[in-house]
């Protein structure tokens, strides 16, 4: 049985430094990816945080720099509304139970993301990819480093 770590105010919790490793599976064609770098979670003026991502990614044996931001906005209760740089919805995140799920559907493609909290240092996410063209895994595991 898994055990999750109920996570009272997610935007505490996040903030800071931390190692990302990711793989990424391509469940159709059978590649697999990977990328590995650092997500620093920096608080914004709105109280919110800015999450940016930093690293090497390596497919089909090409290993290139990668990068994205987001935005971890203050939720009710705890939660957190996560927005692309651009300020467009993305997912609402609530770690309150240790545990949770958001879809985010985009374009023809629906990614379902399951988050779970394993202690005050570890976190992982597994995003399921479906739609015409996709059918990917993406699992990430975090671990704090400050």
């Amino acid at each position: 049985m898994d055990r999750f770590w109920p996570v009272p105010e997610v935007l505490t919790y996040l903030n800071g430094r931390w190692r990302a490793e990711r793989t990424v599976r391509d469940l159709t064609g059978g590649d697999e990816g990977r990328f590995e770098g650092a997500v620093v979670f920096t608080p914004l003026e709105c109280g919110g945080l800015l999450h940016e991502e930093s690293g090497d990614f390596t497919w089909r044996g090409v290993t290139r720099p990668a990068e994205r931001t987001l935005r971890f906005l203050p939720g009710p209760g705890g939660t957190a509304d996560v927005r692309f740089a651009d300020g467009r919805p993305f997912h609402r995140l609530d770690l309150t139970a240790g545990r949770y799920a958001a879809d985010h559907p985009c374009a023809a493609d629906l990614y379902r993301g399951e988050f779970t909290v394993r202690d005050a240092d570890h976190w992982r996410t597994v995003w399921r990819v479906r739609g015409p063209a996709k059918d990917l895994e993406l699992t990430t595991g975090y671990t704090r480093t400050t």
